[in-house]
């Protein structure tokens, strides 16, 4: 049998995946015509048909639900990192590592359709020197040293980040900085974000480290990011800031699938889901 199916957004946000489904259509039936009226990245309201594919019967049901799982997922992030993107200027949004296993090209992936930046993809394209590996190291500037040392015996290249908590060990970065030489790039400025009991944020300790680094590094901001905070901490001149809630904790955005869109159409109206 030979039927037409529709793609139908259920709530408001971003579309992704676009590009995704596509591929997942082609791998299980190459003879499947895909046609769409958005593109990723584009916005959807709830109710709109925003593509169709046309063949087998057979065919659209098999990739039906891996291709809606990828899309409602990649939509959710994206949504998110559009309205926190946005938020956020001039600062611009980065996601973490904290993806899903196994899915942290395809969520990287979505950050981008939404208007993000992607982090480091993983171990080895950027050094990041977290809390625990300063506690390991005895110290900050015991930690920068090893990896100094580290990419010059090994003749790497590439990024080095450090995590700072402190407005002292922000100093002490910058002092190691001004008398060796260093692959250093990036300073974290962690927790720096000081909420309040009114649901605001106090962000004088954040301010006052990027003045203290004054340019001379660029800096990333990282907890009690927020849709609600985001705004605030992108005043602080920071040049990144960086949110795990991107992709370890996303909703997913509601789209379905169906043949019959004139009866879906209606039972979303009856649950207010159209």
């Amino acid at each position: 049998m030979e039927v037409e199916a529709h793609f139908l957004a259920k709530e408001d946000g971003i579309v992704a995946g676009i590009a995704l489904a596509e591929m997942v259509f082609n791998e299980v039936d190459p003879s499947l015509k895909v046609e769409w009226y958005r593109k990723d990245g584009d916005s959807v309201n709830k109710g709109l048909q925003f593509g169709k594919v046309n063949g087998r019967a057979h065919s659209i049901v098999v990739a039906e639900r891996v291709v809606l799982n990828f899309m409602q997922r990649m939509s959710g992030i994206a949504t998110l990192t559009k309205a926190m993107a946005d938020a956020a200027r001039p600062a611009y949004v980065l996601e973490t590592r904290k993806t899903a296993p196994g899915l942290r090209l395809v969520d990287k992936w979505a950050v981008l359709i939404g208007g993000g930046q992607n982090h480091r993809m993983g171990l080895f394209d950027m050094v990041m020197i977290k809390d625990n590996h300063i506690s390991i190291a005895g110290g900050i500037t015991n930690a920068l040293k090893s990896v100094d040392l580290y990419l010059e015996q090994n003749n790497l290249q590439m990024g080095v980040e450090v995590e700072t908590r402190t407005l002292d060990e922000v100093k002490q970065v910058l002092q190691y900085a001004s008398t060796t030489k260093t692959s250093l790039t990036r300073i974290m400025l962690d927790n720096m974000v000081v909420p309040l009991s009114n649901g605001d944020v106090d962000i004088s300790m954040l301010t006052e480290a990027v003045e203290l680094i004054g340019g001379r590094f660029e800096t990333e901001a990282s907890g009690n990011v927020t849709l609600e905070t985001i705004n605030k901490i992108g005043q602080s001149g920071v040049t990144y800031i960086s949110s795990g809630a991107l992709t370890h904790s996303v909703k997913a955005l509601d789209i379905s699938l169906k043949i019959d869109t004139e009866l879906a159409l209606e039972v979303g109206k009856r649950t207010k889901r159209a």
